[in-house]
Formats: C-alpha cells, structure tokens, sequence
C-alpha cells in the first residue's frame, strides 16, 4: 500500500497467526507500517525469531493452531503483554495432500481440516473475549480461491476452505451486536514456494510438466499472472481499518478473477 495510511490502525493490538512467513509475515508488515502492534505465532522457530526481531512483535509464541493447548497459551500470552486484543487475522494453514479422494488417507485428511478450519475456530474461540471487552474489533479469516471452486485432487483443502467462508458468516451474524466485524480474504494463486509446491505435485498427480501446470492455472486467471502475497497483506489492512468499518460476512478475492481451479 505504499506510504498510504489507513484510519484507526495506529495503536491497535493484533494477532496474527502463521505471522512469521508467506501471506502472514506480509501482512504483519503491512500492519506494522500502519503503526500497528502485533503478536505472531508460527511453527517455525527459526522464523519466528527472525519474524519476530524485524516486526518488533510484543508477543511471538510457537503455537500449532489446531493445539488447543498452545493456542490458548498464546492468546493469554496476548493479554499479559498487550492488555487486551483489537483485532485478530487467522492466517495459519497447510496446502495438505494431494491425490485422489481413494488414495488421501484418513489422518492426512484430519490433519488439513484440523489446521485450516478447526485451528480459525479455536483462536477466534480464544480471541472474541479479548475483542468484545475492547469494544468491538475485525477479525479476518484468510480462505482460498479453493473456497469458491471445486477443486479436484485437493478434497482437503477445498473442504476446509470452503468451511471457511461459512464460518465467517455465521461469525459475523453472531458478533455483529458486540460490533465485531469478519470477513474472509480469498487469495489467488499467490507467488512464492508453497504455490510452486503445489504446482510440482499437481503437475505430477495428472503426469504433466511443472511448466506445463503452471501454464495452465494461469490459463485460469483473467489477469494471467500470480498475485503478490503483499497484495492480500494490503487488503487485510484495510478489512481491519475504519475505512472498512460497514464491511462484515463478505469474502473477498485477491486473486485477479480467478475463473476456474
């Protein structure tokens, strides 16, 4: 977002989960920026420290969002050293297996849903008290264009990300009178390694090259490239400012229209 600033950021104490790399750590920038404080929590000490030392975060804890242990840990941690919380951005996620619905196995199935859908439950669990003794407050779950479409070979991921999307409307019909907004973020196919990940392994499930995958999901976005994780770091910003304080239940795509998945 360059040098704009947005309203009633300055000051305001979010958490950010997976905050130490990928879409999470551009967002914590983003939000820093903005004047911002932030708590981050990842699984990845090494870049949590690193994360950590460039954010000036207050609170950096290592924490598996589908524990419900540490997730707890973390957000009392959140009200210790920060007093309270304005905002929470539920970013953690695993692009799980891929492979067809009768070779994924039950635990690697568990293990998708549990991080990606069942780890926003559990920090929102945690996070809402802290936001409605603050007045009110944003909450952004990040989804998926896999939210939108089906996507063959992902059963998984497209599962929880879609789970997703009604997790953030029924959240925002819940908090709405405590004057607290949700919305969802549906990123793209974001630059970077994990997307060049999924690429390699889609690419090798239907027995095409990686060129040839990348191509062709690029093919499948209007604006024919891959979106920059900054991008989506930028909309968050706003979703959580003043300027998006009538912005609540709707799920937006950063992705630049992507067409089919």
């Amino acid at each position: 977002m360059k040098d704009m600033k947005l309203p009633g950021l300055a000051g305001l104490r979010i958490a950010i989960t997976a905050g130490a790399g990928g879409i999470g750590i551009c967002i914590a920038r983003a939000l820093v920026k903005q004047g911002a404080r932030v708590a981050i929590c990842d699984v990845d000490a090494t870049a949590l420290d690193a994360a950590a030392n460039e954010l000036g975060a207050e609170v950096a804890v290592i924490a598996d969002v589908s524990d419900e242990a540490q997730v707890a840990a973390f957000f009392e941690q959140v009200k210790t050293t920060m007093g309270g919380l304005d905002a929470l951005v539920n970013n953690a996620g695993i692009a799980g297996p891929t492979g067809g619905v009768d070779e994924i196995s039950l635990a690697d199935w568990k293990r998708c849903i549990d991080i990606c859908l069942t780890g926003q439950f559990l920090c929102t669990h945690f996070a809402v008290p802290m936001l409605k003794t603050a007045g009110g407050g944003a909450i952004v779950n990040i989804s998926s264009a896999a939210g939108r479409f089906g996507y063959a070979y992902r059963t998984p991921y497209s599962s929880a990300k879609w789970g997703i999307i009604g997790f953030t409307q029924s959240l925002a019909k819940e908090l709405g009178p405590s004057n607290i907004r949700a919305n969802a973020i549906l990123p793209g196919i974001i630059e970077g390694p994990r997307m060049e990940g999924v690429i390699a392994d889609r690419a090798k499930q239907t027995g095409v090259s990686h060129e040839q995958m990348k191509a062709d999901y690029l093919e499948r976005i209007s604006l024919r490239r891959m979106t920059p994780p900054e991008d989506v770091a930028d909309m968050a910003a706003f979703l959580i400012s003043d300027a998006g304080r009538n912005l609540s239940g709707q799920s937006f795509p950063v992705d630049g229209n992507v067409e089919a998945l």
